[in-house]
């Protein structure tokens, strides 16, 4: 690949290229000839043999095409939308004719299952080609907004799980007056994204995917598991699930990662000695998902499922949708819990009240006063990650003992740490502020009230089930899912480890009632669950 891309792309050598280009079929192509285009539903991956292929950023109203790299003898076409299915949005044309291989998907999925070093080869190079676009032509995807908002933010973290290819104007930068300007687009129409020429105004994570190809669409496939939710466990009974052979749907309602995703810092994962972040863990899975070829849809919202056919259950898709299948794997875990507090929707709304301490969440309060409420390991992790940027903590804990939830390593940092206030015995009370957050008060055990300046406030104050979708599952008295030892007496046959009341139904992570609520734990319970579906399935 020339135009710089090169440096930092693995190529196929000569062998490697050999034994690729049996998976597919050689054609000649002429000049001006498009091997897949911009808006395509879905395109080939291609080997060039003999000919030379521009790829093109297509013309819009306010730019002139451009072209982002040449592909040339001994390279390859495409990168990792092959695999998420995303609409094409760059143009493939050839510039000298000769010929190529091409290969179709089920033949690629072939190749990424039968040929490790070349799959290694191809997924990092697929990653690194995604990292160059996003660099060079973001604007594929462009999203405006106020970088303060909420709505906002949620957009650009979901387009960031995804690695989706994208450009991020500031609503009151001269780059984003001018898209506003160019694009008919208003100040209460934010946040707005541009996709292929059109325009999304009060842009989401759903209109934005819809518009990418990204939700669910049926194609007639039979599925042999679908998982829902698509956080650690998740995304680990995944990835066994396409692993081992099984057609493997992943779907969740909000995006990539769960809880995780939006922890700054996990330091206790084995494998990762220096610690690893939420939004790296996920990402890395994703791709690893995409390698055994499961069929990631997010956002897609699960409405509840069919159990009437014993051997064939349905997913039922808030859209109408049914998704025919073998066996379920729920995975949909906790949702945030919200302080009861005066004004609360309010700040939440303007991006002043935050779930998680990701880089896009932190890096706004450089030196500002901050407070993180909670006393677990999630609320330490970004007590620390803020103080790191520079910020003042104030770490309010209901709670006497810091060390109560919180690992003794994470507590002894927090502790040290002398831009980390921590407050224990004590409650936020009342919340301050116009546009923006700017104090809240605080009260002490012995009832006493105290102000503190706040510019953001961080909660992690646990979570409760997403478990009403599962109609006609057993639950416990807080709506965590009961799974094997844990069903009613009476249960029919002896259960399969993370076996739910109805057969062919799993549950696993924090979803499950007495799981443990650890990112480890959560992969590990993903990845068993599969062993059960194998089990269950044997009797077809």
């Amino acid at each position: 690949m020339n135009d710089g891309a090169a440096q930092r792309e693995p190529v196929l050598d000569d062998e490697q290229f050999r034994r690729l280009a049996e998976y597919g079929e050689v054609e000649h192509v002429e000049v001006g000839r498009d091997l897949y285009a911009s808006g395509d539903d879905s395109y080939d991956f291609y080997l060039l043999l003999t000919a030379t292929v521009d790829i093109v950023r297509e013309a819009t109203a306010i730019e002139p095409e451009r072209r982002i790299y040449q592909g040339g003898p001994g390279d390859f076409l495409g990168e990792l939308s092959l695999l998420t299915g995303q609409h094409v949005y760059l143009t493939a044309r050839v510039v000298t004719a000769g010929t190529a291989v091409r290969i179709g998907a089920a033949m690629l999925r072939r190749v990424l299952a039968e040929q490790a070093d070349i799959a290694d080869l191809l997924l990092e190079a697929f990653r690194e080609r995604r990292e160059f676009i996003r660099s060079v032509a973001g604007n594929a995807l462009e999203i405006v907004g106020r970088p303060d908002a909420a709505e906002t933010l949620d957009l650009r973290t979901y387009v960031a799980q995804l690695l989706l290819p994208h450009s991020w104007l500031d609503a009151t930068s001269h780059a984003g007056r001018s898209l506003m300007t160019s694009a008919g687009l208003t100040e209460d129409e934010l946040p707005a994204a541009v996709v292929g020429g059109s325009v999304l105004r009060h842009a989401t994570p759903g209109t934005v995917a819809k518009a990418l190809g990204l939700t669910y669409r049926p194609d007639g496939r039979p599925v042999d598991l679908v998982v829902v939710g698509a956080g650690p466990a998740g995304l680990a009974a995944a990835v066994y699930g396409a692993s081992e052979g099984l057609v493997t749907v992943l779907l969740d309602r909000d995006g990539l990662g769960g809880q995780a995703a939006k922890s700054a810092r996990i330091e206790n994962y084995l494998g990762f000695p220096q610690g690893v972040s939420g939004a790296s863990l996920t990402r890395l899975a994703m791709v690893q998902a995409l390698k055994f070829g499961v069929r990631i849809h997010s956002p897609c919202a699960v409405a509840g499922l069919d159990l009437s056919d014993d051997r064939r259950t349905a997913v039922l898709l808030e859209d109408g949708s049914r998704i025919e299948c073998r066996a379920v794997i729920a995975a949909t875990g906790a949702r945030y819990r919200r302080l009861d507090i005066p004004q609360w929707a309010t700040f939440e709304k303007s991006g002043c009240i935050r779930y998680a301490a990701t880089e896009l969440d932190v890096r706004e309060f450089e030196e500002q006063p901050v407070t993180v409420v909670g006393g677990a390991n999630s609320a330490g992790q970004a007590a620390l990650s803020l103080a790191a940027r520079g910020a003042t903590v104030d770490l309010i804990i209901r709670g006497a003992d810091l060390g109560a939830r919180m690992s003794s390593y994470l507590t002894d940092r927090v502790r040290a740490h002398p831009r980390i206030h921590v407050h224990t015995s004590s409650m936020v009370r009342e919340l301050a502020g116009d546009d923006t957050l700017a104090s809240i008060v605080v009260e002490r055990s012995g009832g006493r009230r105290d102000r503190l300046a706040c510019r953001a406030l961080f909660c992690f104050i646990g979570a409760d089930p997403v478990s009403s979708w599962l109609v006609g599952v057993a639950k416990d008295d807080n709506g965590f899912v009961l799974t094997d030892s844990r069903l009613p007496a009476g249960s029919s046959g002896m259960p399969l480890p993370f076996q739910t009341s109805a057969p062919r139904v799993f549950a696993v992570g924090d979803l499950r009632s007495g799981s443990t609520k650890r990112v480890a734990t959560a992969v590990g319970e993903g990845a068993s669950a599969v062993s059960s579906v194998h089990a269950a399935l044997a009797s077809d």
